[in-house]
């Protein structure tokens, strides 16, 4: 069985080894054979002389865990906790932080935290680094026992020691932990506007509940709005199907994605389908990502922008454009791995470059922006390259100030905006619904089909 994502072992030698696994790999080279026996001779080695006694189990996972990490940074050997976790962040809840990390140079580093959970109403940020948590320092340790460590039991408090660059000193942040419940998608109306906020692909049910959340929108209003904002800026990813499906969504025909193997001929194509048609009847629609939008989010954003039905706004996306496919190894164990690159409709492979906006708009509201790191994945070790050798210093060059972004954090505060980004979404829809600029669009939607 096997799922696309966006352990007892006996001791048997080399020979036994390879000739167990070559009917499954093909032909094994005769350097393999040796290099199989050296692999054997170190473990050996490792637990006769090792100073302290090490399980066999925990040796032979470190090796698995090895191999796979000199990959790349998304495939992994899932073994019964790692198979727990996945089913609490798809199906269930979990009392913690809301926050998603990353071990970097034996320290935790913050990915994303999720709206509305204790993380993000402390104002934890992407690239932000705990160093420690309840005054104990957390270098050195595993990612796991970090992860532990910050999930429990609602309502019981922990205090995080934080570095964030471009402060001169650690600070400390007392939360107190809350159910996380994993909901993909909220939506409400300002100004006319639906906005659709996307927050997780990890859900089963993600393309649903966006169907309810613009029959929402239009119920409130009693009438359709005057367009929609898909917010999927700090938006993680997940189900490749989940993507194809919300991206169908708003699609009444043409290519979604397209998946692309290691043989020249392993391509899947995935297509919208023609019933029933766009849910959003044409109106107006822009999709905000920023440098936490990846993978699935990043299929909808290309999908949405090469098939002209959609204004990407925001900043450059994170960079993941390849597929893990989850196999199962047991019952407890599975593998998951990079098994295809995927590309846009027009052939564009978002991995590294991301997603470009078309309109290039910073978060004046968050008063760090300029100094506050982008973490993507070409900042990732051993990430896969990008064939189309996209130039990092071109995306990233933002060219001379624009004179529209030129207020502060506190400006924006004062006049009662305290999200740039999409109060400047939310404008846009207002002057793109005008007759005359829609009568323009909708004839440039045309040429390009």
């Amino acid at each position: 069985m096997a799922k696309t994502l966006l352990r007892s072992v006996g001791l048997f030698g080399a020979g036994m080894i390879a000739a167990t696994l070559a009917p499954a790999i093909g032909a094994v080279d005769v350097g393999t054979y040796k290099e199989l026996d050296q692999f054997m001779s170190v473990f050996e080695r490792v637990r006769a002389d090792y100073v302290d006694k090490v399980d066999d189990r925990t040796l032979i996972k470190g090796a698995i865990d090895g191999m796979l990490a000199s990959l790349d940074p998304h495939s992994a050997y899932l073994d019964a906790r790692d198979r727990q976790n996945m089913r609490t962040q798809t199906q269930g809840s979990y009392g913690g932080l809301g926050l998603s990390v990353t071990m970097e140079d034996g320290a935790v580093k913050i990915m994303t935290s999720q709206e509305d959970t204790p993380a993000a109403k402390a104002g934890l940020k992407t690239g932000d680094y705990i160093t420690h948590l309840d005054g104990k320092l957390l270098y050195g340790g595993s990612l796991d026992e970090a992860v532990d460590q910050m999930r429990g039991k609602p309502g019981t408090r922990i205090s995080l020691t934080v570095v964030r660059p471009g402060r001169d000193k650690p600070f400390d942040v007392s939360l107190t932990r809350e159910v996380i419940q994993l909901k993909p998608v909220k939506w409400e109306v300002k100004n006319e506007v639906g906005i659709i906020n996307i927050n997780t692909f990890v859900n089963s049910n993600t393309g649903d509940s966006v169907r309810a959340a613009i029959a929402g929108v239009q119920k409130s209003l009693g009438h359709d709005p005057l367009g929609y904002v898909i917010d999927l800026r700090s938006n993680p990813g997940g189900l490749l199907d989940q993507a194809i499906d919300v991206a169908d969504i708003f699609l009444d025909r043409g290519e979604i994605v397209s998946q692309r193997g290691r043989e020249k001929g392993d391509i899947e194509r995935r297509y919208a389908t023609a019933t029933p048609t766009d849910l959003a009847h044409g109106l107006p629609i822009i999709v905000l990502v920023d440098a936490g939008s990846a993978s699935a989010a990043e299929i909808v954003a290309g999908a949405l922008q090469d098939q002209k039905r959609a204004l990407v706004m925001g900043e450059r996306s994170f960079g993941k454009g390849s597929v893990q496919t989850v196999l199962e190894l047991s019952d407890d164990t599975a593998l998951k791995l990079t098994t295809a690159r995927y590309y846009t409709p027009s052939g564009r492979s978002v991995q590294e470059g991301g997603i470009k906006p078309d309109i290039i708009v910073p978060q004046l509201s968050d008063a760090d922006y300029k100094a506050r790191p982008r973490l993507r994945e070409a900042d990732l070790r051993r990430h896969l390259i990008n064939e189309a050798k996209v130039d990092d210093k071109i995306l990233e060059d933002d060219g001379k100030p624009d004179p529209r972004f030129q207020l502060t954090a506190d400006g924006l505060k004062k006049q009662g905006i305290d999200d740039f980004q999409l109060d400047y979404a939310i404008k846009t829809i207002a002057r793109m619904s005008q007759p005359p600029l829609r009568t323009a669009l909708a004839g440039a939607k045309r040429g390009a089909k």
